[in-house]
């Protein structure tokens, strides 16, 4: 090394003891990784050496991806910059121009553009399907379908997809399926042990936990996680060391979140469902011995005015995603589902009156008051 103040400046703040045991994974916040000489290079292409360059692959992206297929009872993950991005490279393993995707139509307004508008243009069909009647699947299904798609727990109605109706349905026709698993996480459900071929997260959410994140994992089958990673190099979707390492930290307290946070929306739901002045109340049941999930949708259409209602939540903030430690809210017309078409909303049920509620662990009694005082005060 040169004496030099500029060339010391640079090269003396860099300490590199692999001596050093942390209790916690470093965060690896580097964009490549050095190499000894040519043949040190040439190992990684050779399957000797581990990692090259962050978009390729680092320590805490696999960390992430690992954690979450572990969890699924999966063999392999691959962690991607978002939910959406895990969604695009797990479709594009398996699909390629010319071929056919058939999906739930309850699903999240982002997951319906993706596929409706974005996979247009890489010439992969996309039908939306009806799958509360698992009977109309197969009437839709074509010579050149590939994937059947849907979530768990659909977002925001909540319904509880039959998953093992849709694996016996794809065994049959030789086809692929992948489910979105965020609203329930592995800690209620996990459809890869129901033998589902590819599960994703939008680790932004609960699997994260913080709201400081945004992160995807998809999870599943080697060859197909193999293929998976590919288009994530490839196409750059690769995640951020630093996310990856937030997400890491916050995997490890899913459990005790989860189990505030669906044992509150169990008592919000049922505190609600008593309220006259909500028309309805979706908040699924028998998901899990653990529970029915963290989120609960109410629908106030006709009997409040639901601007009115939001104005006077007080603590309780409208928040355009979900799964934080606080209770939020949001509205899916105007949010998550403002670009499905008009008749699809009506037939959906995406009303005016249709609120989101994410429940955190604060105190069940408040979160309760909070909700009825702002219906009160917005009554008709």
């Amino acid at each position: 090394m040169g004496q030099n103040f500029d060339t010391k400046a640079v090269h003396l703040s860099r300490k590199n003891n692999q001596s050093i045991d942390s209790k916690v994974t470093p965060i690896y916040q580097t964009s490549a990784f050095k190499f000894s000489d040519l043949e040190d290079l040439e190992n990684f292409y050779q399957g000797k050496k581990d990692y090259l360059y962050t978009r390729v692959g680092n320590p805490n992206t696999d960390e992430l991806g690992s954690a979450v297929a572990q969890l699924e009872g999966a063999p392999k993950g691959v962690a991607t910059s978002s939910g959406l991005s895990a969604i695009l490279v797990g479709v594009l393993a398996v699909a390629k121009a010319g071929d056919h995707v058939l999906a739930s139509t309850d699903i999240y307004g982002g997951t319906y553009q993706l596929l409706a508008n974005e996979l247009q243009d890489f010439n992969i069909e996309v039908s939306f399907v009806d799958f509360s009647n698992p009977g109309e699947i197969e009437k839709h299904l074509k010579s050149n379908t590939k994937l059947i798609y849907s979530e768990s727990i659909t977002n925001p109605l909540l319904r509880i997809e039959d998953m093992k109706a849709i694996v016996q349905l794809a065994k049959k026709n030789n086809l692929y399926t992948m489910i979105d698993n965020t609203f329930a996480t592995p800690y209620l459900c996990q459809p890869y042990l129901d033998e589902v071929d590819l599960v994703v997260h939008s680790a932004t959410k609960y699997l994260a936990g913080h709201s400081d994140v945004t992160a995807g994992v998809l999870v599943g089958h080697e060859e197909l996680i193999d293929k998976a990673k590919a288009k994530v190099v490839n196409i750059g979707t690769n995640l951020s060391p630093f996310d990856a390492w937030l997400a890491c930290r916050g995997i490890k307290t899913l459990s005790v979140r989860m189990e505030r946070q669906v044992n509150n929306a169990q008592a919000v739901a049922d505190a609600l469902r008593k309220n006259d002045n909500v028309s309805k109340v979706y908040y699924p049941s028998s998901v899990s011995d653990k529970g029915n999930g963290a989120i609960v949708s109410i629908d106030i259409t006709g009997s409040c005015n639901v601007e009115k209602f939001f104005q006077s939540l007080s603590w309780i903030n409208i928040i355009p995603t979900l799964a934080g430690l606080e209770t939020t809210v949001s509205y899916p017309l105007a949010t998550s589902h403002r670009a499905l078409p008009k008749e699809a909303q009506i037939e959906l049920g995406i009303t005016e009156g249709l609120i989101r509620v994410s429940v955190g662990i604060e105190d069940t009694e408040d979160i309760i008051k909070a909700f009825e005082e702002a219906i009160e005060k917005s009554k008709l």
